[in-house]
């Protein structure tokens, strides 16, 4: 089903100027959203306006992440991610959620979506109080032994990294979503990786990186998610990457509406039965008024 978005325009600017077309658009989506149990499903631009950058928003620098095979492969490719990784992970971890997260928390509570399962490793859902969280691509939280599968707090490590480079100092100017900052070569060729401290192994963030295949059991739980909404909200997310993107196609299969809120345009645009291109924070949070306060007269 290709259904043609009843809203593509771009208020991102217009907003201060223009309540009223505000109003029209948080009134459709209201009225798609409130016929059924909806499952939420974020991407990087959810979290921008928590001081993360996202991939590829309008905003978003040219980046070369590190590719699974590459960080198996190669010790020089581990020493350039973890040198970068240690001046940027804290910027991460010292985020707070922005009203766009704390919406979703609100309209979970409220019984309005089902869960959210997210494209992001920033923990920003959990922190403003979403329960019912499939974090798709794993958490900054924890490292990984690829060899014997002992997990490490990332902030234990992060300590571990700082004790093996005490004279680490790196001034972080640009990060990318997952913590990996841009900082100058001549910190990274010196660079010391602490092993696993069980077995001696090579040590990876508990995430998936591009090139690598997101755990079968947690995409089994993704599906059934869906399986038991009734649509798909999707924030956040240009759906570029199939991991994400497959669930627009598969709500698109079981004739499920898709609903699709983000700055600039998504690989889902097509398939979407509304569109809109606007700032998350405020959108949404005027977005759980409008279906909390729709609840409250359905139950007075």
């Amino acid at each position: 089903m290709n259904a043609t978005p009843l809203s593509v325009s771009d208020r991102s600017t217009q907003y201060p100027h223009q309540k009223h077309q505000l109003e029209q658009d948080i009134g459709s989506f209201t009225n798609l959203l409130q016929q059924q149990p909806t499952l939420v499903l974020t991407g990087a631009g959810i979290s921008t306006e928590s001081g993360i950058p996202d991939y590829r928003g309008p905003t978003a620098k040219p980046r070369n992440p590190m590719r699974y095979q590459e960080f198996v492969k190669h010790a020089r490719a581990r020493q350039r991610y973890w040198a970068r990784s240690a001046a940027g992970w804290l910027v991460v971890k010292q985020s707070k959620p922005n009203a766009g997260h704390v919406a979703l928390a609100r309209l979970e509570q409220a019984g309005l979506i089902t869960g959210i399962i997210t494209q992001n490793v920033d923990g920003l859902h959990q922190h403003a109080g979403s329960q019912d969280v499939l974090e798709l691509h794993g958490q900054l939280s924890h490292v990984r032994c690829l060899s014997c599968g002992t997990t490490e707090d990332r902030l234990a490590f992060q300590t571990r990294l700082l004790a093996h480079n005490p004279r680490f100092q790196a001034q972080v100017s640009d990060i990318a979503p997952d913590g990996d900052a841009e900082i100058p070569d001549e910190l990274i060729t010196s660079f010391d990786v602490p092993a696993c401290h069980k077995c001696g192994g090579v040590l990876k963030p508990d995430v998936v990186f591009f090139g690598e295949n997101v755990p079968k059991v947690r995409v089994a739980r993704a599906w059934q998610m869906l399986e038991r909404a009734g649509a798909l909200l999707v924030l956040g997310s240009s759906l570029t990457v199939r991991s994400g993107y497959r669930f627009v196609v598969r709500a698109v299969q079981d004739s499920k509406p898709v609903a699709i809120i983000n700055q600039g345009p998504t690989r889902g645009d097509a398939d979407a039965s509304l569109r809109l291109s606007a700032p998350l924070g405020s959108t949404l949070g005027h977005l759980a008024d409008a279906l909390i306060a729709h609840q409250r007269d359905l139950n007075a």
